[in-house]
């Protein structure tokens, strides 16, 4: 029985904005910079789409106590060598002035093929994420847990929501990411899939056609990883604050045990129509934890607060297995204090209360962010 268990082993990816410390709009990385980052983290650093992104990813972890000993190495060291270049890093999913045709895509075969792919959607790709692997060894029952994983994706969005602003403007939406980031092919909810096999041949058959190169161009909001024996959530806006980071990583990590420890007894969560997973999806995306999520077991809008008070007990047993106590009854004061895209807001209107113009009040933001950056290391 023993052997049986999987890992539940966690990776974290996290992508970051670099901005200029002084005007706090964004700015090229120097490839000086670049250079001393991947030298420094070995293999845990690499460019993104955009000559303002870089990209981090954990090593693999057993718990969260060994991910955010190597998360906070990755912050750190990021900023230190940043700061040396006069930029500093923020986490956030979203610049909240800056102009995406201001920016310009690495120049790199993979950025060059993804821009002559996708044209002119892609360069709106202003965007940064989070995304959390979860070890699990056997391929049919990544399948199936992520089938089930699924109801719980809006759950994580609305904890994770960082993007309010988009080129100076409050969206009115908590994570406008999403909004850019589904105008891709292959993006949103995954579809309910049968089986290992059933998902290969979906993506053969789009391989064969030459339509992509392998599965890695399948950007659902959960997918099996292309590269590792792994579920892979992509839900999450990038967080500004580690602590955060880490809460969702554990979230993610409790839940995909909760649904094994299901599976030992004979019993599953039942899974819902995208349509209605959808609905809250984007309940999640425009008010983040607000007013509520559908809770359609009930049939009913429950405050999110109480949705997160019954989701940590819900998995209380899994995050004692993994300990992950703390991190996982965090929730419930990210649910009760608000968001990220909610302090960023209330940021921006005292500014503005204290009769500053709209552009500092933006500016105040940001340096908020790249404060925010450094807050858990």
């Amino acid at each position: 029985m023993t052997r049986d268990i999987p890992d539940f082993t966690i990776g974290i990816e996290e992508e970051y904005l670099l901005v200029d410390k002084d005007s706090f709009a964004l700015a090229e990385a120097p490839e000086a910079l670049m250079n001393k980052c991947s030298a420094a983290l070995e293999g845990q650093f690499s460019p993104e789409f955009l000559n303002c992104q870089v990209e981090i990813g954990s090593k693999v972890c057993r718990t969260i106590a060994e991910a955010r000993e190597d998360l906070r190495n990755l912050r750190s060291t990021v900023a230190t060598i940043a700061g040396e270049f006069n930029l500093a890093p923020i986490a956030a999913s979203c610049h909240p002035f800056s102009d995406w045709r201001d920016q310009q895509h690495t120049d790199k075969r993979r950025y060059n093929s993804l821009k002559a792919d996708l044209a002119g959607v892609v360069r709106r790709m202003l965007i940064c994420g989070m995304h959390v692997h979860v070890g699990i060894e056997k391929k049919d029952q990544r399948i199936d847990l992520m089938n089930q994983l699924s109801y719980f994706l809006p759950h994580l969005l609305a904890l994770s929501c960082s993007s309010p602003f988009w080129q100076g403007e409050d969206t009115g939406l908590s994570s406008y990411r999403l909004t850019v980031f589904d105008n891709l092919p292959r993006t949103g909810l995954p579809p309910k899939l049968n089986s290992w096999g059933s998902f290969e041949r979906s993506v053969d058959a789009l391989v064969d056609l030459g339509v992509i190169e392998d599965s890695s161009k399948v950007w659902w909001d959960l997918r099996p990883s292309s590269r590792y024996p792994t579920i892979e959530s992509r839900i999450c806006d990038v967080s500004p604050r580690l602590e955060t980071t880490l809460t969702l990583a554990a979230l993610t990590q409790a839940l995909t045990r909760m649904l094994w420890r299901l599976s030992q007894n004979n019993q599953r969560w039942r899974l819902y129509d995208n349509f209605l997973l959808a609905e809250n999806r984007w309940r999640a995306q425009r008010y983040g934890g607000r007013e509520g999520l559908i809770d359609f077991g009930a049939g009913k809008i429950v405050p999110f607060t109480e949705l997160i008070d019954e989701l940590v007990t819900l998995i209380a047993e899994d995050a004692e297995a993994l300990k992950s106590v703390q991190e996982v009854e965090n929730s419930a004061v990210i649910a009760k204090r608000g968001t990220a895209a909610d302090e960023q807001r209330a940021i921006y209107e005292l500014a503005l209360s204290d009769g500053k113009s709209k552009q500092d009040a933006l500016q105040d933001m940001v340096r908020h962010l790249t404060e925010a950056f450094h807050y858990d290391l």
